[in-house]
């Protein structure tokens, strides 16, 4: 719902006991799932004051059965990297992203752009394919990041997963033609509101 809403309206919904609706409902905003909102809800029938509201977060809910964390696989396989090789865990993340990106240009077919603005557009089209929430500011040359699906494990290893990340745009701006050779940096966010930064401002002004 765009609006808040109160547990009596919920417990309708579901057909359950409003203080049944009430004690699941708090139990999801102590675990960060929704949250009370600063909006209150609207009156429900023969209410005076409105009822306290409940909202989604942003926290992200992955659901499947059996289960499997591939979260957790992501997360021991940056270790596994940073075991090998500690120093060069950054740059061999960066490679491995280059070369997946030569098989993601492939596989979406990827046009060569004869402009650079037409360039990162398209890199931003093809990394939104593949789960990243990204706005490419082609006026600026950067691309704005704000859902990286790589979720917890980036939080934790932004030095690996960003160069990752890095490496997949670097090679599709190489697929794309017009940008080929142009310096990429990717910038992680400081709080999980921001927008991570992948940066081409260094390159050179023509297009």
């Amino acid at each position: 719902s765009a609006d808040p809403l109160a547990a009596g309206r919920i417990a309708e919904l579901f057909d359950i006991h409003p203080n049944v609706a009430r004690h699941h409902l708090d139990r999801l905003v102590e675990d960060g799932y929704l949250q009370v909102s600063d909006r209150p809800a609207a009156r429900e029938a023969g209410a005076g004051r409105p009822a306290k509201g409940y909202e989604a977060t942003g926290k992200e809910i992955l659901v499947s059965y059996p289960a499997r964390r591939y979260d957790l696989l992501a997360e021991l396989l940056v270790r596994v990297i940073q075991e090998i090789d500690p120093d060069g865990a950054p740059a061999i993340a960066e490679r491995v992203g280059r070369s997946y990106a030569a098989e993601l240009a492939a596989q979406v077919g990827l046009p060569e752009e004869e402009g650079v603005a037409e360039a990162i557009t398209a890199v931003s089209r093809a990394m939104m394919g593949v789960g990243f929430g990204m706005t490419a500011e082609t006026d600026e040359r950067v691309l704005l990041t704000n859902h990286c699906p790589f979720g917890t494990t980036a939080q934790r290893h932004p030095e690996v997963v960003c160069k990752l990340d890095q490496g997949i745009v670097a090679g599709l701006l190489e697929a794309a033609g017009a940008a080929r050779g142009m310096p990429v940096t990717v910038t992680p966010h400081e709080t999980p509101e921001e927008a991570c930064v992948t940066d081409f401002r260094a390159a050179p002004t023509t297009t």
